[in-house]
């Protein structure tokens, strides 16, 4: 993990408190060409889009396949505030991005929201480990640590 995709994780973070602002989960996620130009945004709206799908990796997956073709996504990264989840890793995989950077672990989130028959523990590594695409991921960012997790405070 480079000092360039600790800016944009930074970024993803500040998605995740805009998303935490709107009333929604704290998760932010933006995507990112093969020249570190930001071309998507999009944050969690689980909550005002009552939809149970809206994470911010999905919904940047959505707006993503809509403006942009496969083979300009696999040269893409997608960089998220928290791991994806299972969910978000299909999405992922399935509108071929290649590659994935994350803040905060689903470990150490799931820590920090505690005990929850909601949660689904299964890696985002695992999932992509699964496809015969090749998905580079890179996470947790250790040195942001302290800002990954600021974004939960006191929400769950």
């Amino acid at each position: 993990m480079n000092e360039i995709d600790l800016q944009h994780l930074q970024t993803a973070i500040q998605i995740a408190q805009r998303a935490r602002e709107h009333g929604n989960h704290p998760f932010g996620a933006l995507l990112v060409d093969e020249n570190n130009q930001v071309i998507l945004e999009a944050e969690n709206t689980v909550v005002t889009g009552s939809d149970c799908t809206g994470h911010a990796e999905t919904n940047l997956m959505r707006l993503a396949t809509q403006k942009f073709s496969a083979e300009q996504l696999a040269k893409c990264t997608l960089y998220t505030s928290t791991e994806p989840c299972a969910m978000c890793a299909g999405a992922i995989h399935w509108g071929n991005v290649r590659r994935v950077v994350f803040a905060l672990s689903e470990v150490d989130l799931y820590a920090i929201v505690g005990p929850s028959p909601e949660h689904l523990l299964l890696p985002c590594r695992d999932v992509f480990a699964r496809t015969q695409r090749r998905v580079e991921v890179e996470g947790p960012a250790p040195t942001l640590d302290i800002e990954a997790r600021a974004v939960h405070a006191g929400f769950w």
